[in-house]
Formats: structure tokens, C-alpha cells, sequence
């Protein structure tokens, strides 16, 4: 269905598909009615908020990483509105405790400071912890590496005063990224160890992200049989807050080739529209190489080319691909997976043109969100 809109599209453009969208909240949905868990969209990954109406009917609400997300939230989605933040301002802690339900805290330190605040509100304070488990190799999306300054370690709760740690209403842990439930599995056996007392306390437990629970491999089966063990062990709500999982390969990056350069070992450089730097900045910083429809590995396919912005930056390249039949200028190429942290992320380096926005819809019909121009780029700056 996607390759019939091209001729319709402007590019760059990021175009969601409802269809699924759907497809993916269902399956959410799902584990929540037979579980008892609530399930909430992280916006971190993915805030398209014209979308609210849709996901709200299936997901019980939203969790923000800050206050601007908060809003969105407050403003935009029926449900819950939960929060996390590494450290608050005052000012912040006093709008987040009157839209917030649940605040998150990753100290006893900002406990002590904002607690309350949040009470006095009359909501519920979560205390993020930190299991000292790792089960991924790439440290600058593991929680638990060394120095990391996210969440407390059970010796601070042995440090800590009883008052403190008698506060928060409910646990939260988050340390996986893309990973199956066998990782989960791994890290709810560490923190059963390690903060079974502390479990026992509290009413509520956040699994937190990074399950890939829309991914075709993952094991449901076994998510359901955690979530279940907690609940029976120690009486908890259990929540998690997947945000790929809410719109895994619902999106598409449309971008067309400006120019084709001469062949050089086997290999051509095509310039796009689009920008890996500032339109899908996760295949610099993770890195990968994302999936183009009717595309190969190099050498799979007879024409070899090598995708690369319109910036200055040497290193924006999206990838190498192959191709059954030679790319000419103003051919559109389609990538997958790009509603997760890319809209989110994106940005104007080198006065880059932000990407369309496009929804389209169950029934083939394609509807123009939202374009950007020249002034989104200057009321960033000044």
C-alpha cells in the first residue's frame, strides 16, 4: 500500500500507518485484558499526538521524560500520566504534582527534596532503582553500566533513613532496549534478590521499556508469566512503558535522490533529501542501518549505492544498499521503521528541511498532518 501514495507525497516525509499502528496497540491491548498490567506509551519514542485518540482507546496512559512531555500528555491522552526525570527543578515538581498521577524519583536526595509536594497533590511517588544487572553490551543505552546515574542501588536503601524509604508508593525499573522478555526474566530475578523486602512495602511496580513486544520473535508467553509472578509474590500493579513497541515499523521515511554520483569500486553515492544527521539521527548514534523497501545488501543486487544526505557532515550516510535496477534522480525511496525516535529526535542542521508528517489512514487515504518550512528552522534560533 505504501508504494501506491508515493506519487501523492512531498518529500522528506514521515508517513504513519494506522493500519499498523492498530495492529500493534491490539496486541498491547491484549496482555493488558488478560494480565491486569497497565501499559503505557513512552513519548520519548514516540510523540505524534494527533495519534492520541487512537492509542488512548487501547493503552492505559503515557509516561513522560520531562514536563513539556507531561503537557502533551495532560492535554492530549486520556489516562494515566506518569513522569521520570533525573533530577527536578522546583517549579517543575510544582506544575508536574497538579497533572501528574505518579511522579518518578531517582534519589532519595530529589525524595527528600519533592516528596511533599507531590503528596500534599495527592499522587503517587514511584522511586526508580537501579538492579546492577546488565544484560547489554552497548553502554550508552545500559542503565545499569557502572557509572550510570540512573536509579538507586540497594545500598542506598541500606544508607538511606527508614522515613525515606517508607515514602514512594511503587517501584520502577528500566533497563532494556529492543530486548526479548528472556532479558526481563534475567533482571526480575536480580531485583527479586536484591529488593524482595523493599517489594513487599510498595503497591506498585513499573517493568519500565525496551521490550520489543511487537517484534514477530518476542515471547509473550513468558512477559505474561513475569508480570503474573510479581503480582502474586508481592500484590503489586504492574505497569510497563514500552514506546518502539507502540509503533514498531508503523512508519515510513520517504526521500527522494537529488543526484548520483560516478561509480567508484563497485559502489555509487546517492544524495538524498533526507538526512540520516538530522531526520533518523539513531542510525548515527546507535548505529544501524535501517531496512529500504525493494533494497538488499551490497552486492545481492546488481547496482551497489551508498545513501548519504544533503549536509556537510562527511559521516551522513544512512547505508550501503543494492538495487535490481539502476537509481535515477527524483526516484523516492521508502524506509521502515521510522516512527520510533525520529520524529522525536529530528532536527535542522545545515537548515535542513524538517520531514511532512502524513497519516495514512486504513482505507489507502493519505492525509497531510502537518508540513514544515523556513520558519520552523529561524524560530528555533532566535
Amino acid at each position: 500500500m505504501i508504494e501506491k501514495i508515493l506519487p501523492e507525497v512531498e518529500t522528506p516525509a514521515y508517513i504513519i500507518s494506522e493500519k499498523l499502528l492498530t495492529e500493534n496497540l491490539k496486541v498491547l491491548s491484549e496482555i493488558q485484558k488478560t494480565t491486569g498490567a497497565k501499559i503505557l506509551l513512552a513519548q520519548k519514542c514516540f510523540s505524534g499526538f494527533y495519534f492520541y485518540p487512537l492509542i488512548s482507546r487501547y493503552l492505559s496512559g503515557t509516561t513522560s521524560s520531562g514536563l513539556y512531555e507531561a503537557r502533551l500528555a495532560a492535554e492530549f491522552f486520556p489516562g494515566e500520566n506518569h513522569v521520570f526525570s533525573p533530577a527536578y527543578k522546583k517549579s517543575e515538581i510544582e506544575e508536574l504534582a497538579k497533572i501528574c498521577d505518579c511522579v518518578y524519583f531517582n534519589s532519595f536526595r530529589q525524595v527528600e527534596k519533592f516528596a511533599g509536594i507531590v503528596k500534599a497533590a495527592g499522587k503517587k511517588i514511584f522511586l526508580r532503582i537501579n538492579p546492577e544487572h546488565s544484560t547489554q553490551k552497548i553502554s550508552i543505552y545500559d542503565p545499569c553500566d557502572e557509572n550510570s546515574r540512573l536509579g538507586v542501588r540497594i545500598g542506598d536503601f541500606k544508607n538511606a533513613s527508614p522515613e525515606l524509604v517508607k515514602i514512594p508508593d511503587g517501584l520502577h525499573f528500566h533497563t532494556l532496549c529492543e530486548q526479548n522478555s528472556d532479558a526481563l526474566e534475567e533482571t526480575a530475578e536480580v531485583v527479586e534478590k536484591n529488593f524482595s523486602e523493599i517489594l513487599h512495602r510498595v503497591k506498585f511496580l513499573n517493568l519500565g521499556g525496551g521490550h520489543h513486544i511487537t517484534k514477530k520473535s518476542y515471547d509473550i508467553n513468558r512477559l505474561k508469566k513475569i508480570i503474573r509472578r510479581f503480582q502474586e509474590n508481592y500484590d503489586l500493579q504492574i505497569y510497563l512503558e514500552p514506546g518502539e513497541a507502540v509503533a514498531l515499523n508503523a512508519g515510513f521515511l520517504i526521500a527522494q535522490v537529488l543526484e548520483i554520483q560516478p561509480e567508484r569500486k563497485g559502489i555509487s553515492n546517492a544524495i538524498i533529501d533526507a538526512s540520516a544527521e538530522c531526520h533518523m539521527p539513531d542510525v548515527i548514534e546507535m548505529p544501524y542501518r535501517p531496512n529500504i523497501i525493494g533494497a538488499g545488501k551490497v552486492g545481492e543486487k546488481k547496482f551497489n549505492y551508498r545513501f548519504g544526505g544533503a549536509t556537510c557532515l562527511a559521516g551522513d550516510v544512512v547505508g550501503e544498499y543494492s538495487f535490481d535496477k539502476p537509481l535515477a534522480d527524483g526516484d523516492k525511496i521508502i524506509f521502515e521503521d521510522m516512527a520510533i525516535y525520529t520524529m522525536v529526535k529530528n532536527n535542522t542542521f545545515n537548515g535542513m528541511k524538517l520531514p511532512a508528517i502524513y497519516d495514512l489512514k486504513s482505507s489507502g487515504e493519505l492525509h497531510l498532518i502537518k508540513n514544515f518550512g523556513y520558519e520552523n528552522f529561524k524560530n528555533r534560533l532566535s
